[in-house]
């Protein structure tokens, strides 16, 4: 099952050096370094690539002097304040995943962003983002956010990650006609909505949730992964005119009918996987529940996590 982030699998092998003498990436992961103050960064002007994953680091500071700076990993330290990043205007990724932050703050100039990361912090509310009209990638899982705001000006955004938050209604989505992603699993939404002007769509992660019907998707039809494992659901409905669905995952929800995944799935000529076990489908008639989903969809490839032979 996809995660409800990719921040955690960033590469960390950053380790490399320009045509030239001069060092363009630099790799500091793991020293329990406590500060960047006293690193004289600024001898490597022609630097794009810094790495201080997994230190000591309270205070983002001393980072001036890196004009052609364009990725930034902080991931796994211990800042509490987005702060002493202003004068890298040329920066596009920038990852303060795993630490101690509170508030989205401190990205003035930072217009040339494309990929932000703030997964597993203690952010309550989105924010101070609306410069950023060139981000492409938002990642906020594993926060303490309520409500989906202020992302109006994002209009190129072609990826959102809010996971593991406490999110309980899906709105203020409507200006994000470029997203492709959306991932919004481990939430307390109940139904599933707000989604009409997402009409380039194609990935879509409400797993874990509290959700009763499978509704709201008339727009997305350019959906090719659906996943509502994990919730409410006993009826498997709305998903004649998806007809580019590719995977649907729908583990451990109250489906029971062999008929209804046959009129709704049996057309998709691109389906290649469909999660159905911990439903009444599976847990009821385990011995021939295999053989009923193959014959039902003779066009799908895997069934839950086996893959189908023969």
């Amino acid at each position: 099952m996809r995660s409800s982030s990719r921040a955690a699998s960033r590469t960390s092998a950053c380790s490399t050096t320009c045509p030239r003498t001069w060092m363009c990436v630099l790799d500091l992961i793991h020293y329990r370094l406590l500060n960047t103050r006293d690193l004289a960064l600024s001898r490597f002007p022609l630097l794009t690539r810094l790495c201080f994953r997994q230190n000591l680091i309270a205070r983002i500071e001393q980072l001036d002097g890196l004009p052609a700076l364009t990725d930034l990993d902080l991931y796994d330290n211990r800042i509490s304040r987005i702060e002493g990043l202003t004068s890298l205007t040329g920066l596009q990724q920038l990852d303060l995943s795993f630490n101690k932050i509170k508030r989205i703050e401190g990205l003035d100039g930072l217009h040339a962003l494309t990929d932000l990361f703030l997964v597993a912090n203690r952010v309550s509310a989105i924010d101070n983002l609306s410069h950023l009209t060139n981000l492409t990638n938002l990642e906020l899982g594993a926060n303490r956010i309520r409500t989906l705001e202020n992302l109006d000006s994002l209009v190129n955004l072609r990826q959102l990650w809010v996971g593991k938050n406490k999110i309980s209604v899906l709105s203020g989505l409507s200006s994000l006609i470029n997203l492709r992603l959306l991932s919004i699993q481990s939430n307390r939404l109940t139904k599933i909505e707000g989604l009409e002007s997402l009409v380039n769509l194609e990935e879509l992660y409400l797993s874990h949730n509290a959700i009763t019907r499978i509704e709201g998707l008339a727009s997305n039809t350019r959906l090719n992964t659906l996943d509502v494992g994990n919730n409410q659901i006993s009826v498997l409905e709305n998903l004649e005119h998806l007809t580019l669905l590719e995977e649907l995952w729908a583990s451990n929800n109250q489906i029971s009918s062999f008929e209804q995944v046959q009129s709704q799935l049996a057309d998709k000529a691109h389906l290649r996987t469909v999660y159905f076990e911990g439903n009444p489908l599976e847990t009821s008639a385990r011995s021939v529940y295999r053989l009923k989903v193959k014959t039902a969809l003779p066009q799908v490839t895997q069934i839950d996590a086996t893959v189908v032979r023969g």
